[in-house]
């Protein structure tokens, strides 16, 4: 069993446990704006364990302090190599403020939840320090902060658009996606002497020039020139036609390079690394990883995301469902890395050796649970194509969503004597469920996976995703019809009686998602009420960098057809659309009614406020 104060079992955080690996030196040192955790849901513990088995010495340097002396930025000194910075395993100002621009009063990434260990815009205040102190060294940034924020974008906490973060940060190098295989190239090159601002050639990553350099290049790439940043900061429009570029780009098998100038200098974006094979993805996941918090850690508070995921197990990534309020696809690619069946129950077998472990597996799943194993049926279609969904407008009839794999997987999960219950945690795209195909084995096979899952693998509670109730906002959104979800719902209470089960149903909904409406949001709630269902998964719809409807919210104009979009922007209109989530609380009752009366929408307040039953 694992001493958990056998600090030389993770990667060192001190000089001290430098000394402890007998490490005279460090190739590369990591800075993170989280605790240091060493599971495989955290990024800089997997880039540290994948710059590991290269054979380098490397340590991490977790939420730094860089208010002070700045000793922990100069503590290890300078790196044979590199330095890289991450802000962790979430946007910065996602992690410190709400959709209403409050600053939240703790951070699931630090120990007993306190808040104050990141700085706002982390990647770029880290960054700069170690350029700072070390200006000669090479320094390379990467993450969701640096990935999402790539090229200009819309940052809502300043409400303005800010140019590429490298040109911000100082960074040398800036790694987009899962950066696995770019960090490796980098740290081979970098090893044998190659100056960085020669490495131009690396795939999935960005770089800045001068805007008339010349720089080494890979001829089969071809190039696309975006709109200038200069440009976006007059021109709303050209703002949102570069991001249809962008979003193209990132979904496709065989994708552009991308330029955009900002004053002399240009932005390269280099075209991302072939989707993950099984045996490639399986290396990431098979690192010897502790699946534990630092040592350090000990006696200063549970880390509330570890504990979220702590016996959780991630059997997939990338997500094809393109969401327009989402940045996965933006981030892990839109085509699905699946790990074989083999890794997976070898994790299943380490987690169920924990010694906290009690036999639950709290999710089995991925950005979206029901996507494993799957990809194009003809895979020469998927190169040709540039869709940013494969399930919007309607499933793809060259996608294989056989959900057999999964099932086969679970069952073997569920086979484990030493686990009792293995929860599917993860959103299910119920779509790939309901909707036929025109293989009638295959259509079965997805109605029985629902039944699994429904007696197997909820918790009493199983998590879905309708977002909204208008068609219209649904379409927006590149969500399936609410039809689609009321199905699901009879489905859902039709295998509850007859599996003898008594469990919820939990939907997701948004509130002020561009596209929205107050009387939309009055229709959501007269649905929902109608199916008995009292909300309490919402939220306010946040913009976040890289998202088709964050760029609206900025723009007003949809990228793809240029036609403007209303959108709540001010926090009268957002809290005003958010209060129908909760229409059942008197406190919200009489300025519903009023919003309404006003709107001269008096049917909907009848049918908000109306008894099912007149006496």
């Amino acid at each position: 069993m694992l001493e958990k104060t056998d600090s030389t079992k993770w990667l060192p955080t001190s000089k001290k446990e430098v000394k402890e690996h007998g490490w005279d030196s460090l190739d590369v040192i990591l800075f993170t704006g989280d605790a240091y955790i060493d599971h495989p849901s955290f990024g800089s513990a997997v880039i540290g364990r994948i710059l590991e088995s290269e054979g380098l010495r490397v340590a991490i340097v977790p939420q730094p302090n860089w208010t002070d002396d700045l000793r922990d930025f100069k503590k290890l000194g300078k790196p044979n190599l590199f330095f890289a910075v991450s802000a962790g395993n979430m946007d910065s100002m996602v992690n410190h403020y709400t959709a209403g621009k409050r600053k939240r009063t703790n951070d699931a990434y630090t120990p007993g939840g306190r808040f104050g260990y990141r700085p706002d815009y982390a990647t770029i205040t880290y960054s700069k320090i170690i350029k700072e102190l070390f200006p000669d060294v090479p320094l390379v940034i990467g993450g969701i902060e640096a990935s999402l924020r790539r090229l200009t974008h819309y940052d809502y906490w300043s409400d303005k658009l800010m140019p590429s973060i490298l040109a911000d940060s100082q960074a040398d190098l800036l790694f987009y996606g899962m950066g696995e295989k770019s960090i490796i190239d980098f740290a081979r090159l970098v090893k044998r002497g190659i100056p960085v601002e020669n490495l131009t050639t690396i795939p999935q990553t960005v770089f800045m020039v001068d805007a008339n350099e010349e720089y080494a290049t890979k001829k089969n790439w071809d190039e696309l020139e975006l709109a200038s940043h200069d440009t976006c900061l007059v021109n709303k429009k050209e703002f949102a036609r570069n991001f249809m570029h962008i979003e193209e780009e990132s979904n496709k098998m065989e994708a552009k390079k991308l330029v955009q100038r900002i004053g002399n200098k240009k932005i390269v974006v280099n075209p991302p690394w072939p989707t993950f094979k099984e045996k490639e993805i399986d290396k990431v996941y098979d690192l010897p990883y502790t699946r534990l918090p630092h040592p350090r850690y000990n006696n200063k508070g549970t880390i509330p995301a570890y504990e979220m995921i702590r016996h959780s197990i991630n059997i997939h990534r990338g997500c094809f469902g393109g969401c327009t309020f989402c940045t996965i696809s933006a981030h892990q690619g839109k085509f699905i890395a699946s790990r074989s069946e083999k890794s997976v129950l070898k994790e299943v077998e380490k987690v169920t050796e924990m010694p906290d472990f009690k036999g639950y597996i709290s999710d089995l799943g991925g950005p979206s649970a029901n996507m494993y194993k799957m990809k194009g049926i003809h895979e020469e279609i998927c190169k040709k194509c540039k869709r940013p969904s494969c399930i919007f407008p309607s499933v793809c009839k060259n996608l294989d969503t056989d959900h057999k794999a999964m099932r086969e997987l679970y069952a073997k999960v569920r086979s484990n004597p030493k686990v009792k219950k293995a929860f599917i945690g993860s959103g299910i795209r119920y779509d790939m469920i309901l909707e036929k195909t025109n293989n009638e084995e295959v259509n079965e096979t997805n109605r029985q996976y629902l039944r699994d899952v429904i007696k197997h693998h909820v918790s009493g509670r199983l998590k879905v995703a309708p977002e909204h109730s208008s068609d219209e906002v649904l379409k927006f959104m590149r969500k399936p019809s609410f039809k689609l979800f009321e199905e699901l719902n009879e489905e859902f209470i039709k295998i509850n009686k007859e599996e003898n089960l008594n469990q919820q149903l939990i939907p997701y909904f948004i509130s002020s998602h561009p596209g929205s409406k107050s009387e939309d949001m009055a229709n959501l709630a007269i649905q929902t009420k109608n199916m008995n269902f009292r909300l309490e998964q919402v939220q306010d719809f946040t913009p976040t960098p890289m998202t088709l409807a964050t760029v609206v919210y900025y723009s007003g104009y949809h990228p793809y057809t240029m036609e403007e979009i209303y959108t709540a922007r001010n926090k009268n209109a957002k809290e005003k659309q958010r209060q129908f989530f909760f229409w059942y609380k008197k406190e919200y009752r009489n300025q519903i009614i009023r919003d309404l009366k006003a709107k001269g929408r008096d049917d909907l307040v009848d049918q908000l406020f109306k008894k099912k039953t007149d006496k």
